[in-house]
């Protein structure tokens, strides 16, 4: 009996932590969640601002990579994106806003807690 019943409680901790990452998992910020997504945001965090080839070297990323996921970020409103010349090249710095900020914070939040309930 005694067998039986500790068979049930380590039964239903795996069960526990999955419906605990589930519910992590199902808040998680979906636009910041996207692997380069999530590296453009978190170097425009640890930073004043960057630029495409910042960005683009930072990341180790194609053009078309850091234009898309960038945009994706611009238009949920998490970075800006500022055009200009430096004498006559194009310029185009990208910086993150308080929302951008504080989703972030959140995102980081929700990982944690996956972790921690990962970890029991």
């Amino acid at each position: 009996m005694a067998k039986n019943l500790a068979k049930k409680n380590v039964d239903s901790q795996p069960l526990r932590v999955e419906k605990a990452a589930g519910r992590v998992s199902e808040s998680l910020d979906k636009v910041i969640h996207e692997r380069m997504r999530l590296g453009i945001i978190s170097a425009l965090a640890a930073n004043e601002k960057l630029s495409f080839g910042d960005l683009k070297n930072l990341l180790n990323a194609s053009d078309g990579n850091i234009s898309v996921h960038a945009r994706k970020l611009e238009d949920a409103g998490y970075i800006t994106c500022e055009k200009s010349f430096k004498g006559r090249t194009p310029l185009t710095e990208y910086a993150i806003t308080k929302a951008g900020r504080a989703e972030l914070g959140k995102y980081l939040d929700h990982m944690e807690a996956l972790i921690k309930a990962m970890r029991g």
